[in-house]
Parts: C-alpha cells; sequence; structure tokens
C-alpha cells in the first residue's frame, strides 16, 4: 500500500476517497527504562529504550491504518499525520496517532 503525507498521488489519478482512518497504539514505559532514560538525561546521549519504543508504536499504529484502509478497499493512504504525545499519570504512557485518508487509485494511461 503506497502511504504518504501529500494530498495527492504524482502520476496517478485517485478515483475515490473512502474515508478517513486512524491507527493508535499506547504503550507504558517501565521503571527500568525510566531510569536509564534519566541517567541518560544526566550524561546526555540518546535514550535508545524510548526510541526503541516510539519506533514500536509507531509501527503498530501503521499496521492499523493500513488494515482499516485495506479493508475498506483502499490501495493508498494520503495525507497521513503522525502525532505523539504522554499520557497517563506523570506521563508513565506513550501514545502515537496516525491518521489518514484511505482512497482507491489507478494509473493514469
Amino acid at each position: 500500500m503506497i502511504c504518504t503525507t501529500t494530498s495527492n498521488l504524482d502520476g496517478e489519478v485517485i478515483e475515490k476517497y473512502l474515508g478517513v482512518v486512524v491507527g493508535e497504539a499506547i504503550l507504558g514505559a517501565n521503571i527500568l527504562k525510566d531510569l536509564f532514560g534519566a541517567v541518560r538525561d544526566i550524561v546526555g546521549g540518546r535514550a535508545g529504550a524510548y526510541e526503541n519504543e516510539l519506533s514500536r508504536a509507531r509501527e503498530i499504529a501503521f499496521a492499523e491504518i493500513e488494515q482499516a484502509a485495506s479493508s475498506l478497499g483502499a490501495n493508498a493512504l494520503i495525507g497521513i499525520d503522525i502525532d505523539y504525545e504522554v499520557v497517563g499519570k506523570k506521563g508513565a504512557m506513550m501514545m502515537v496517532s496516525v491518521s489518514g485518508t484511505a482512497v482507491r487509485f489507478r494509473h493514469k494511461s
């Protein structure tokens, strides 16, 4: 499936707009990751554990949006927007939300 943040598909004809679809993933950050993240904040560097969790959440959200679009008969997603939030008590959870418009397109003749 073609996935793009643009509102069109260059060189293609959008035949039908099938609707807005959303994929979400909320993952909890555990105490060990929090501890290593705090150490990274003090000494500098990247918090790899958090980056891995964000990456995993993004993959889950994209899988959901693609499944939702596919179930509508779409062969592409356009206008994709990715949002990241910290939720829960004391920001203990990370949320990734991905939304876009499911479309059916054909190649220009």
